[in-house]
């Protein structure tokens, strides 16, 4: 399975609802590559249905990058009753789904 196939696999895990962070999800992954996991957001192949990169943020709680371009991800985040203010989302840390969370992935 490679990074990005790994990195998906984590993304289907997040629930509506819920968000993550690239760090975590490069922690849930045994490694600190924040970058790497964010770029493979950024190229998800699958349908933000199933995999839904929108719930990744960056680990301050702002909502960092997205590939059909940071309006939409605002929009995909309020659509699923999330609050945000000045491109940060409100209660992060509530909401957050850390790396302790994730099941664990072949690979």
């Amino acid at each position: 399975m490679t990074f990005d196939e790994r990195c998906y696999a984590l993304l289907r895990q997040i629930p509506r609802g819920r968000v993550s962070s690239y760090r975590e999800l490069a922690h849930a992954l045994g490694t600190r590559a924040y970058r790497a996991v964010g770029n493979a957001m950024n190229k998800n192949p699958y349908s933000a249905e199933e995999y839904p990169c929108h719930r990744v943020l960056k680990s301050d709680g702002t909502v960092g990058g997205y590939a059909y371009g940071t309006d939409e991800k605002l929009k995909r985040l309020l659509e699923e009753g999330h609050r945000i203010e000045k491109g940060k989302l409100i209660d992060f840390g509530k909401i957050l789904m850390r790396a302790s969370e994730f099941e664990s992935i072949e690979l």
